[in-house]
């Protein structure tokens, strides 16, 4: 499997390369040369899979020969050890034909570990065949932080800076990340929001005497290891209610647009998906897209929902991508009128080239809701079911009921957090103050450990270099 970059000016790479490289040279994101493609035979024959053994036969085909398959079913298998449910990524049905898929039941209780589990060992191996060391950077708008740390916390071969808005996360989030105590491990909390901290990192990548001094890597969703571990629990969640037979409907919370691009690269690989629908807070620069055609940034509000506080959704470019046939050229132009204009728009018949291309690409949907409606939808499940949610699986839940096309369809709203992750906002809502797990019982007496920075790329550059000092030509470090 060979990957190429969205700006088409990059070195065309393996996925171990790809894993370890992140952003690509060129400022752009890898995507597959080509999409593996199942029949729906093959689908079929997935239903009697665990877990584990599902996500071996979607992520083999994305590694190649980078990894054998000996120690790819090795970290598949210890990746997913941690879970506190047997099947991993358990289905409720909540509803006639409305599902909840439960993606929280990793070490940190956010979706985030379903990639993380995956992302920290296979980080680690790839490394040691390679006997080299790199410096993770990452933003987080509150859960990638605490998985990225508890994926790559004590490993000898990685130092991990994790960047995020300071008093833009919850409590709990927060916790998760600064009580870690490893060594490897930096919080930095940065006065600004998340669209800055994602900037800095964008831009630490950019610096190329920067990136090769520290062999910076990355575990935001920029990284494609991210999305292709993702993609797995579609395929988990679409088999269990009859695909391929069957066609699905999925509603997404998303912010940075990689939860849903997943859900799209599943269907490409042949899964019958026909819709996607986009759940946002206020902050919804991807409701406006799919409304007007036209993606702008606008000012970023705090909401009950942080980890969806956010006004570029980076993995877009990959959709940009397709839609624009795979010119890298166009993408590039588009994306750098984005960044000095802060707004592009798609014209129709681009749009209508890629359907016609694309044989029933999965209709993508959106819609917004604020702090009040978020709230009403968490109490009104509860009330209905006794589930008790999370803001921003609310906002899936409330957008796959506000814009399903096709009732009969069954629809499955992607629960991206444990409720007690945001205990305050279910609290105020229903009354019931969700507990945290017992593993995490302490989690408010232990002490954090936080370096607070100002929004100012030099500074953080600067506070990486004392932390973790560039390597000598000769491989040591000063």
């Amino acid at each position: 499997m060979k990957y190429i970059s969205t700006r088409g000016q990059a070195p065309v790479l393996e996925f171990d390369n790809v894993l370890l490289s992140g952003l690509a040279r060129d400022g752009g994101l890898y995507v597959p040369e080509n999409w593996p493609h199942f029949s729906h035979d093959q689908i079929r024959d997935m239903r009697k899979l665990t877990y584990r053994e599902l996500a071996f036969q979607i992520m083999e085909p994305y590694v190649g020969t980078s990894i054998g398959l000996c120690d790819l079913r090795r970290i598949i298998e210890n990746a997913y050890a941690k879970f506190d449910d047997d099947e991993i990524a358990p289905l409720r049905k909540i509803d006639r034909s409305e599902y909840l898929l439960e993606l929280f039941h990793g070490p940190t209780l956010a979706f985030k570990d379903m990639a993380m589990q995956f992302l920290g060992p296979v980080f680690d191996h790839v490394l040691k065949e390679k006997g080299q060391h790199v410096t993770i950077v990452g933003a987080t708008s509150g859960d990638t932080g605490s998985a990225a740390i508890e994926a790559c916390r004590d490993r000898d071969a990685i130092d991990i800076f994790i960047l995020y808005p300071d008093g833009r996360v919850s409590d709990v989030q927060r916790r998760q990340m600064t009580t870690v105590r490893s060594p490897n491990v930096h919080c930095l909390a940065i006065d600004g929001t998340f669209d800055d901290c994602q900037d800095m990192v964008k831009a630490m990548f950019n610096d190329r005497p920067f990136r090769d001094q520290h062999n910076l890597s990355a575990v935001n969703s920029i990284n494609w290891a991210r999305i292709m571990a993702q993609i797995v629990y579609y395929f988990w969640a679409a088999l269990k209610v009859g695909a391929p037979e069957q066609e699905v409907v999925f509603a997404v919370p998303t912010g940075n647009f990689g939860n849903v691009f997943a859900g799209y690269a599943a269907s490409k690989m042949g899964l019958p998906v026909r819709q996607l629908i986009i759940g946002s807070n206020s902050n919804d620069i991807l409701v406006r897209y799919l409304d007007t055609l036209v993606m702008k940034k606008q000012a970023v509000h705090p909401t009950i929902s942080p980890s969806m506080d956010i006004q570029i959704s980076s993995n877009f470019e990959r959709l940009l991508f397709d839609i624009y046939a795979r010119d890298g050229r166009k993408v590039a132009d588009v994306m750098e009128r984005f960044r000095r204009d802060g707004e592009f728009s798609i014209a129709p018949e681009d749009i209508k080239r890629w359907n016609d291309i694309e044989p029933l690409p999965p209709y993508f949907d959106g819609a917004r809701f604020d702090d009040i409606q978020t709230a009403e939808m968490i109490r009104t499940v509860q009330s209905e079911c006794g589930e008790l949610i999370d803001p921003h699986s609310a906002v899936g839940i409330a957008a796959g009921r506000a814009r399903h096309r096709d009732p009969a369809l069954p629809r499955i709203a992607l629960a991206t957090a444990h409720p007690a992750k945001f205990p305050d906002a279910v609290e105020q809502a229903t009354g019931i103050r969700p507990q945290l797990p017992p593993q995490l019982a302490d989690l408010h007496q232990r002490p954090e450990r936080i370096s607070y920075l100002p929004n100012d790329l030099a500074l953080v550059q600067a506070f990486i270099n004392r932390t973790r000092p560039p390597a000598e030509p000769d491989g040591e470090t000063t």
